[in-house]
């Protein structure tokens, strides 16, 4: 038998770190900034939905969907109203899986 395979090797678990790594503890979000001013209102509708769309597959990764087919349009809508979110338009819903893909 190889040396290497009577190795003690570290259980998946196990971290195989030196020393132990600071973790920021509790996490705390950046402060949130005003959107600029005097940009057109379609630039803040698609801002916006951008940042829902991002939450939402976010959301959905966490649950265990990685796969834009795993992510209907139903899936998504009960994901934005576990969220507390208003329900995701289909243009939307479009946007999550294209994220997911």
């Amino acid at each position: 038998m190889p040396a290497a395979a009577l190795r003690n090797k570290p259980s998946p678990t196990q971290s195989t770190a030196k020393r132990p790594v600071p973790l920021d503890s509790p996490y705390a979000p950046t402060a949130k900034r005003p959107l600029p001013a005097g940009r057109p209102r379609e630039w803040y509708v698609s801002h916006n939905r951008r940042l829902k769309a991002m939450r939402l597959a976010i959301a959905l990764l966490d649950s265990g969907v990685y796969r834009p087919s795993q992510a209907r349009d139903e899936a998504i809508r009960a994901t934005a109203d576990k969220l507390g979110v208003h329900p995701p338009s289909d243009t939307t819903c479009r946007m999550v899986r294209s994220l997911l893909h």
